[in-house]
């Protein structure tokens, strides 16, 4: 079910220039760091900004108010070479199209063309033409909207905490929405989103971001020789337009097992025919959470044996829809590098997709009085070393 909590986390609201005298008020102890600069003017004129987060162990962190885009992770290897760990685009402009961003009103798949939720249905506007089917919020999703950006320090953290209202009718969703969405970086290397949402009128709500991560460098080439392992011992299977079928399936005996650590690129070449319709991984995996767990829960490691690097993720969701950049076409990325396919990999963390069509999948229905609350995690190591600089 959806999260719902009664108040916000306290954090000390800095501008920018405050946060770091606030930092250096502090003394002695370390805290990682945050800063605003312009990004670029987008074509109405606005301003887009880019924070950019730091701590005293190698790790940048750099994302932009258009769609909360994370467009820089830098963290050193086990030579302390360091090295972008996010696929991204090549310029303010590719970045104006969405990359690595913030997903809703619902990330991921809604099929027939919209819900019924009291009774009525909503019709959601941008569906597929051949399957009718909704992906990520629909004509109007978060991924293009320019955010409100406020810096905060809290403890040895810095970040900074994206806004934005999203208007009842929206993409066809009921309710006025008001988001907020926090990003920060502390000195165990882990970048936290934190996510909390309000309504005026019951809707469903599936809030992710899609940030495209290789930790063996942005221009390593393909995730192949990466080991990847999912605490999940169910998945949800798809029909061919990749809606899933209301089954909850084990993933024992299939190419979806990722319960102990294994290569990637034997699993990505199975001719399983789920992961033929996906062309790859494009799953969601059920969590294997444990009963009555209220923070974060591990769901899934990945390793690179080349660099040493090290991500574990984190998330109180129930679900992880994890991605291997299998419909990426021909787009540039950093330096002017062609991306390709199977070059990422996503850890989308979220409720299952179309759980608004699902009576058995957790409910996503969220209604006035209530406050949606997710968090997820990606704590960054090299070779099990917590400290990337040790």
């Amino acid at each position: 079910m959806v999260q719902v909590i009664s108040g916000l986390r306290p954090y000390v609201r800095l501008s920018v220039a405050s946060a770091a005298a606030a930092m250096l008020a502090a003394g002695s102890a370390q805290a990682a760091t945050v800063t605003r600069s312009v990004f670029g003017t987008a074509a109405d004129g606005q301003t887009v900004y880019l924070f950019t987060l730091k701590n005293h162990h190698g790790m940048t962190v750099k994302f932009s108010t258009r769609g909360g885009s994370i467009v820089e992770i830098d963290a050193p290897d086990r030579k302390g070479v360091e090295d972008n760990l996010v696929i991204g685009k090549a310029d303010f402009a590719g970045w104006e199209s969405g990359a690595n961003a913030i997903l809703g009103r619902y990330a991921n798949r809604i099929g027939g063309g919209g819900f019924t939720l009291d009774g009525t249905f909503y019709k959601l506007s941008g569906p597929n033409p051949k399957t009718n089917v909704v992906i990520h919020g629909g004509t109007d999703n978060y991924f293009h909207k320019l955010w409100k950006g406020e810096a905060f320090q809290h403890g040895d953290e810095a970040g900074a905490t994206l806004s934005l209202v999203s208007p009842d009718g929206e993409s066809g969703f009921p309710g006025e929405l008001t988001i907020k969405v926090n990003y920060s970086l502390d000195e165990h290397n882990r970048l936290k989103l934190e996510y909390w949402a309000t309504t005026t009128k019951p809707t469903v709500i599936n809030l992710s971001n899609h940030a495209n991560f290789n930790i063996g460098g942005y221009d390593s080439g393909p995730v192949y020789n990466q080991v990847l392992q999912v605490f999940a011992s169910h998945y949800t299977p798809t029909d061919a337009a990749q809606v899933p079928t209301g089954e909850i399936a084990p993933v024992a005996g299939t190419p979806f097992d990722f319960r102990k650590p294994t290569e990637l690129l034997q699993r990505l070449y199975s001719n399983d025919p789920q992961m033929m319709i996906g062309k790859g991984l494009d799953h969601n995996f059920v969590l294997d959470k444990p009963p009555g767990a209220k923070g974060p829960v591990l769901a899934a490691k990945i390793y690179d044996p080349k660099s040493g690097r090290r991500m574990a993720v984190f998330t109180t969701e129930p679900g992880v829809q994890i991605y291997s950049s299998n419909g990426v076409g021909n787009a540039l990325g950093q330096n002017n590098r062609p991306i390709r396919q199977s070059d990422g990999l996503s850890f989308e963390t979220q409720h299952y997709p179309d759980a608004p069509n699902k009576p058995n999948f957790p409910t996503t229905t969220l209604r006035p009085g209530e406050t949606f609350h997710s968090v997820t995690e990606y704590v960054f190591s090299v070779d099990g070393k917590g400290n990337l600089k040790g």
